[in-house]
């Protein structure tokens, strides 16, 4: 059977499974479209919250990232990761102890303000609009490969997928969703990487694979270094992000960031206990450290695959355009792989020299390239593209159900109409959501960057928001409305300040990633980085403004007390 065929079968039967979910467990309440119930066992909502976690950018784009960025790339496993443990300590328990339906109600309820919740809802909606266009990109990459057409028609065919299911099914639709979905997304990336593993070091553990040796008894990656230095490019295992005090600032800031994510503390809240709550968070580290600790495999693996299908041994290294591999052809078709000849003699250079002639390889598509590139069977290239589906299409059902329930819950029933019944905020969750996901698709038919290079802006912009206003809440009992009011727009405002400044967000693409120091960045942090300055510029901001206004009401500081008792 083609290729074509075999993935259509298999993506078909994995969507006709999602959308099978979500009749099955469409919200008939609020209670249902906001928090599933609040009954989702610990096991199940940790297997969920790992499916929403795990993004386009770290299924698709993160193993991608470290392909090309070598150790530099080790922001994001970092960054990610520690994020979710701080999420998990700080953050989560709490949160579900107080029981609100979203963040920015805590926000309201803890600053006894109308105004701090409608601040809230506009960091979530500018945070949460960047990832999804994140997602977007990878559903365009996934779906334009499977379908053999270009990005922009893949793309409009997953933004009508994820509309029938994520507006049908809210929180609970999506939770049982994105168990399917983890099953299918862990599977999908594990297999590849094992039978590359096995084929290159005969160990088909990918984990110890990355550090054995391949078959002429080198080191996997001393092999990799030295191709990759012999072809101009900087060395694999020692390629760092710009500067080690902008590496730290990128990591911290994507650490912060994840914590302050509302769409993965929304998850928290659909189980019936904190105790539950603690419990999810735990299965959701491990079910996460899965792929997180395959990724770098993944990535060296996918790039030595990649330069050796190219460079051909012999006298003449060069491929000839006319007898390069099918995997190229069929990544030609997308538009996300482009080769010019640009000497004019029927041979692809791929180097880091001027005279390289593959003008563009997006990172994105390594992936779900790499076992197409490696030669495995038909069946595991298409369960390949039925995994990147699955984590594009998990995050962003999670993240617009975040956007809907802002606007829905927090701004029309919590501000401006109380007395709205639960059918009209129902119907105005499910058209909000349609909205996002049209403002979503315009943005990704014109995505400001790859995937995981838009998602680590979003993290920026939820780190110098949201994070401390939501720390502040549960540390600080002296910390007042005013103080997070405008430490939260002193926060996100520099924020995006300085990434507009810098670089503009149609024009990320062109500064971004490329390891030249820009001039006139504020101590060498580049915008992606940046969030981690406007958190510090938020916790500052609170801290002045609240020493000049009165403290909080004596039951809001009981409340915190409350919160924060075992």
């Amino acid at each position: 059977m083609g290729l074509q065929s075999l993935t259509l079968i298999i993506v078909g039967i994995t969507f006709a499974i999602y959308i099978g979910i979500a009749f099955w467990a469409r919200a008939r309440s609020t209670e249902e479209f906001y928090v599933a119930g609040g009954d989702i066992n610990p096991i199940a909502n940790g297997m969920a919250t790992a499916a929403d976690w795990m993004s386009a950018a770290s299924f698709i784009s993160m193993a991608g990232l470290i392909a090309f960025l070598g150790y530099g790339g080790s922001v994001f496993l970092m960054g990610w990761t520690g994020g979710y443990v701080l999420l998990a300590l700080l953050l989560a328990p709490y949160l579900r102890k107080h029981g609100s339906f979203t963040v920015p109600q805590f926000i309201s309820d803890r600053y006894y303000s109308k105004t701090a919740r409608v601040v809230a809802v506009l960091c979530l909606i500018i945070a949460s609009v960047t990832y999804v266009i994140g997602q977007m990109k990878g559903i365009g990459v996934a779906f334009s490969r499977f379908l053999e057409v270009d990005y922009d028609q893949g793309l409009m065919v997953g933004m009508i997928i994820v509309f029938i299911y994520a507006v049908m099914g809210g929180m609970k639709g999506i939770t049982y969703t994105q168990i399917a979905q983890y099953v299918i997304m862990i599977i999908a990336y594990t297999i590849p990487a094992i039978f590359i593993s096995f084929m290159l070091t005969g160990n088909p553990i990918p984990q110890i694979g990355l550090g054995s040796t391949i078959k002429d008894g080198t080191y996997l990656l001393d092999t990799l270094d030295k191709i990759v230095t012999d072809l101009g490019f900087d060395e694999y295992t020692t390629h760092a992000r710009l500067s080690l005090f902008n590496m730290f600032f990128y990591t911290l800031s994507l650490m912060i960031g994840t914590a302050g994510l509302p769409h993965v503390i929304m998850r928290f809240f659909t189980v019936p206990s904190v105790k539950a709550a603690r419990l999810s968070a735990g299965w959701a580290l491990l079910f996460i450290a899965i792929l997180y600790t395959t990724a770098p495999a993944v990535a060296a693996m996918a790039r030595l695959n990649f330069i050796t299908t190219i460079e051909q041994p012999g006298e003449e290294s060069n491929l000839s355009y006319v007898n390069r591999p099918l995997w190229f052809k069929n990544w030609e078709i997308t538009g996300l792989l482009k080769f010019e000849d640009k000497n004019q003699d029927g041979l692809i250079q791929y180097d880091g020299y001027k005279t390289n002639e593959m003008i563009k390889v997006d990172r994105d598509i390594m992936v779900l390239a790499n076992p197409e590139i490696a030669g495995l069977p038909n069946w595991v290239i298409a369960l390949v593209a039925a995994g990147g589906l699955a984590a594009a299409l998990s995050t962003a059902a999670g993240l617009l159900l975040a956007i809907s329930s802002a606007i829905s819950h927090d701004l029309l029933k919590g501000v401006f109409r109380p007395d709205i019944s639960e059918r009209e905020e129902l119907k105005a969750s499910r058209f909000a959501m349609a909205a996002s996901i049209a403002v979503a698709g315009y943005f990704g038919f014109n995505p400001p960057d790859f995937a995981a290079g838009t998602v680590a802006l979003a993290f920026g912009l939820a780190a110098s928001s949201i994070f401390p206003a939501l720390m502040m809440g549960i540390f600080s009992k002296n910390m007042n409305k005013e103080g997070a009011i405008y430490g939260m727009l002193a926060g996100i405002g520099i924020t995006l300040l300085y990434v507009f400044q810098h670089k503009g967000i149609m024009f990320i693409q062109s500064t971004s990633f490329l390891g030249n120091m820009e001039p006139n960045w504020f101590l060498g942090i580049e915008p992606n980085a940046f969030g981690a300055i406007g958190a510090i510029v938020n916790f500052m901001t609170a801290y002045i403004v609240s020493k000049k206004n009165d403290p909080p009401p004596k039951e809001i500081k009981e409340m915190v007390e409350r919160i924060r008792l075992p």
